[in-house]
């Protein structure tokens, strides 16, 4: 049976990577996903940054995105892990805390909202993970990828674990895995998967210098893995692993990697059998060839 959810785009999504969404749009659908746009929503905004400054105005804000999911009465899909950390602990805090509700409420109340608790936060990984499962996927799937893949969680998605039940171990997670596998890839075993991409909580915005050591370790372990490409589940991911490539060149020196980077839902459309320009693989930065070199 399909499920209807809000569409929580976030930013990076419409701004840097609109194919992820036009991916999402063609391949969801097609696997009793069916999307409802969230007129009027805003960042959500970044956990990483927003909350560190000021905790109220970022549950403020969260809570003025989960209203209009409200008022569509519909649970809220975002396909972004910092979109999903804010959104569903801030959903969590305020269905928990009645103070906390009301003093966000006060503020609400000048745009004319009312914050209830009455819907859910889900990621994609879940709901493909839960509602599709991967043997639906394997289902849809009409032209196994049949490439090596560096499996990415990010962080947001699978931490704090006292609030993301679902994901099973925190420290080693198999259900991205499963889904990417049931794409007719192979998830390969990296040394380094496991580990923050580089680009959150600020870093890659205040020290980038850090930020990019971090993702170049990343990448360095998923080449001697031997992987075709990354997958993610995340536009700030992507964008860490897709633009950073370019910029690990351009400031530092270092011999391209060319390594491929597809979300999730460009990686389930190329199984499905969509071309990569219907999927926005060629508005990557980097490994355009490369992927398709391989793909069967």
């Amino acid at each position: 049976m399909g499920r209807k959810y809000a569409l929580f785009l976030g930013c990076l999504i419409p701004n840097r990577y609109p194919g992820i969404e036009a991916a999402a749009r063609k391949v969801l659908p097609r696997i009793g996903i069916e999307l409802a746009d969230m007129n009027g929503a805003s960042c959500c905004p970044a956990p990483g940054v927003v909350k560190s400054f000021s905790r109220p105005a970022w549950l403020a804000v969260a809570a003025r995105n989960l209203c209009i999911a409200e008022d569509m009465a519909l649970d809220v899909l975002t396909f972004c892990n910092g979109c999903y950390g804010t959104l569903a602990d801030a959903n969590h805090s305020l269905k928990a805390d009645r103070a906390l509700r009301d003093s966000v409420n006060s503020k609400l109340k000048e745009v004319g909202m009312v914050f209830k608790g009455s819907v859910g936060v889900r990621h994609l990984a879940e709901v493909l993970m839960k509602e599709v499962t991967p043997e639906g996927i394997r289902r849809a799937v009409t032209k196994p990828l049949g490439l090596r893949a560096a499996v990415h969680y990010g962080c947001h998605l699978i931490k704090p674990k006292v609030l993301r039940e679902w994901v099973g171990s925190a420290e080693r997670p198999t259900f991205l895995d499963e889904l990417t596998e049931a794409l007719g890839a192979e998830s390969v075993e990296w040394e380094d998967k496991m580990a923050c991409c580089g680009a959150g909580g600020g870093v890659r915005s205040a020290v980038l210098d850090v930020s990019l050591r971090m993702l170049n370790r990343k990448l360095l372990s998923a080449k001697e893995a031997g992987a075709d490409f990354i997958l993610n589940v995340c536009p700030f991911c992507h964008l860490q692993f897709d633009r950073g490539q370019i910029e690990l060149q351009r400031l530092y020196g270092l011999q391209p990697y060319d390594m491929p980077v597809l979300h999730y839902v460009q990686a389930l459309g190329l199984a499905m059998g969509y071309g990569p320009h219907e999927l926005g693989v060629d508005m990557n930065f980097v490994g355009m060839d490369r992927i398709l070199s391989k793909l069967p």
